[in-house]
Formats: structure tokens, C-alpha cells, sequence
């Protein structure tokens, strides 16, 4: 599984016109977007760890050093992102032949999401499969990209 990490301000998710998913953040905290990807053959144990990941990373400032989510309880807005995998090696189109097809990503995807709930996250997420117009503010700016495999 692969994700793209940003730190943000603030976070909104749209489809036809109608806000699905934001964070609720107060003045001088910080949330994250979290965009994912799965390739096929990822699994529920690389969910989980990505979940994990996510949950610990230490990308949100504090008094006298970086935090975690987990240590300030910052909600995290989960948006499934296929174009992650695209292969971009040959010519000007891309190919798509890494992303894992919806029946395999999306319940991967799910898990990622129940599993940082799981541990005590405020969670907002798109729509599976939908165009979704994603708005935020990165705070930073802080984007990291996060892979379950270490190739």
C-alpha cells in the first residue's frame, strides 16, 4: 500500500456538490490528509501497519519537539487515491496496471480506516470510487509518502 501524508490546517472532500468528509480543526492544531493507494497484492496486515504508521507519524509541531496524532488526538481525513500506482515510465499516459480494482482496494482501503478508528481516531473519508474534489490547506507544507513495501 502506498500514502501520501499532509499536514493541513484545513480539509474538505466534495462529490456532486455535496461535502462528504472534513476535519474538524480548531485554531492552531493541525490535521492530516491521507491519500491511498493499494496495489494488488497488499493485505490486511499492510492496512494495519500502514494504519499504525499513519497514527505515530511525527509530522505535527509541538512546544519542545514533533508530535503524533496519536499524541494530540488529530482527525484524519482518508481518501482512496488509485493513481498512486500509475506508471508514468513509458510515453505521456499513464498506466494503471499497479492499482489494485475496486472489489480488491476498496475493502483495504476500509480496513486503513477502521483500524485507525480502532486506536482511537476521529476519521472523515471520501466516496470509494466517486470524482471527489479535495480541498485543503497544507500546513508546512509537510507531505510525506508512506510504502507498505520496502522495495
Amino acid at each position: 500500500m502506498r500514502a501520501v501524508v499532509q499536514r493541513v490546517s484545513q480539509a474538505s472532500v466534495t462529490v456532486d456538490g455535496e461535502v462528504v468528509g472534513a476535519l474538524d480543526i480548531g485554531a492552531d492544531e493541525h490535521g492530516l490528509v491521507v491519500l491511498v493507494g493499494v496495489t494488488h497484492d497488499d493485505t490486511a496486515d499492510d492496512a494495519a501497519k500502514l494504519a499504525d504508521k499513519i497514527w505515530r507519524l511525527r509530522i505535527l509541531p509541538g512546544p519542545d519537539r514533533e508530535l503524533s496524532a496519536a499524541d494530540v488526538g488529530a482527525p484524519i481525513l482518508v481518501i482512496s487515491q488509485f493513481t498512486l500506482y500509475a506508471n508514468t515510465a513509458k510515453g505521456r499516459r499513464p498506466s494503471w496496471n499497479a492499482a489494485a480494482p475496486g472489489p480488491i482496494a476498496e475493502p483495504l482501503v476500509d480496513a486503513v480506516v477502521d483500524a485507525l478508528r480502532s486506536f482511537g481516531a476521529t476519521v472523515a473519508t471520501g466516496r470509494f470510487g466517486a470524482h471527489m474534489h479535495v480541498s485543503l490547506v497544507n500546513d508546512g507544507p509537510v507531505t510525506l509518502i508512506l510504502d507498505t513495501d520496502p522495495r
